[in-house]
């Protein structure tokens, strides 16, 4: 086994955006140890990283990052040299329904990881840093016309976009403030294998191969920028190896969709994939209320990440979906625990008496 070079945490690294981040920083560095530390609520899915479990650079703990002494114990069995933080509260239908639980994990666990870390490195921060994963969302809504940039002023909408928000306030704040070494990226919309299925992409081919109703908020006239999952892993290698520290990037995939164009896409997908005549899936659209606050368009632009960091997605929208199609449909069983529960026990089974 190599050296250890750096011992990096990241927080969130079972749910769907981490596990693809843990599984590309375990298998590109091996002389780096990644710690995965997750609380496995609900989108902590520790069978999505079933391929690198038994990786000598790899470890899993489990942790609430709002519990000051868990995170602090933490830091001080591994002594890390970085984060990258990823664990938060990302679905807006429930953080309309809860939003405190958004405000707990969201902005109090970043908090809590900003001072253990400052803590730890005591001014030392050579060779240290604070990756923020953050999202689009942030930014509020846009008409027509127009992008996100790093210059957009913040205008969140949701609970869950005001908690994300007020976490980036305070990342940069702690930068500063303290001169904590940080870094933040913002991204759109993810799509790509391992994604809870209450997640408009899974939901829709899940629904389509069920043959359940397909449910369109509105008029499905709302647009969002789609970047295929391992394209933002890949971003976030980038950043946290060449980012400047300071500053933020956003991430993008330079890839509009209206909602209703995305799932009749799927549908024609979905179709071929399952021998259906074409146009049987589409029937299965139904339009329901729209939710409160919801935002009608986000666009990024990510040409500093191009031109500055040399980032840009590898897959076009259609191939990266065939792609993701192909995977659900060859990982029924993972689909079948999601949906029942019972990737819950995993850890039980797996951690038992370790």
């Amino acid at each position: 086994m190599s050296t250890i070079s750096k011992t990096i945490l990241v927080t969130g690294g079972a749910g769907f955006i981490g596990s693809h981040v843990v599984r590309l920083f375990v298998n590109n560095y091996p002389d780096y140890k990644i710690v995965n530390g997750d609380a496995l609520t609900y989108a902590g899915n520790l069978e999505n990283l079933k391929d690198i479990q038994d990786k000598p650079n790899y470890v899993f703990e489990r942790v609430d990052i709002t519990d000051e002494a868990a995170v602090e114990q933490l830091f001080n069995k591994y002594k890390f040299d970085a984060v990258i933080h990823l664990a938060a509260e990302s679905h807006v239908d429930r953080s309309i329904t809860d939003p405190l639980s958004f405000v707990k994990t969201n902005v109090l666990g970043t908090v809590v990881l900003l001072n253990t870390c400052r803590n730890h490195w005591k001014g030392n921060y050579d060779g240290k840093l604070f990756y923020h994963v953050s999202t689009d969302e942030v930014y509020g809504t846009l008409g027509e016309t127009g992008f996100f940039t790093e210059q957009t002023p913040y205008d969140p909408h949701s609970p869950y976009s005001a908690s994300k928000a007020a976490s980036d306030h305070f990342v940069m704040a702690y930068h500063d403030t303290y001169g904590l070494p940080v870094v933040m990226s913002n991204c759109s919309n993810n799509y790509g294998s391992h994604h809870f299925p209450e997640k408009l992409i899974p939901l829709m081919i899940n629904n389509i191969k069920n043959s359940k109703p397909l449910p369109v908020y509105g008029k499905g006239e709302n647009v969002r920028d789609w970047l295929y999952v391992e394209d933002h892993a890949r971003a976030i290698d980038t950043i946290f190896h060449k980012g400047k520290l300071g500053a933020s990037y956003n991430v993008g995939g330079f890839n509009e969709w209206k909602n209703i164009d995305l799932v009749h896409l799927l549908c024609s997908i979905m179709d071929k994939k399952l021998g259906r005549s074409s146009g049987e899936s589409a029937k299965l659209i139904t339009y329901v209320t729209d939710r409160p606050g919801h935002d009608l368009r986000y666009a990024i632009d990510a040409t500093k990440l191009n031109t500055e960091l040399g980032w840009s997605p590898s897959l076009q929208f259609e191939e990266g979906l065939e792609k993701t199609v192909d995977w659900y449909l060859a990982n029924e069983e993972w689909v079948k625990h999601v949906t029942s529960g019972d990737y819950q026990h995993y850890y039980e089974e797996m951690y038992k008496g370790r």
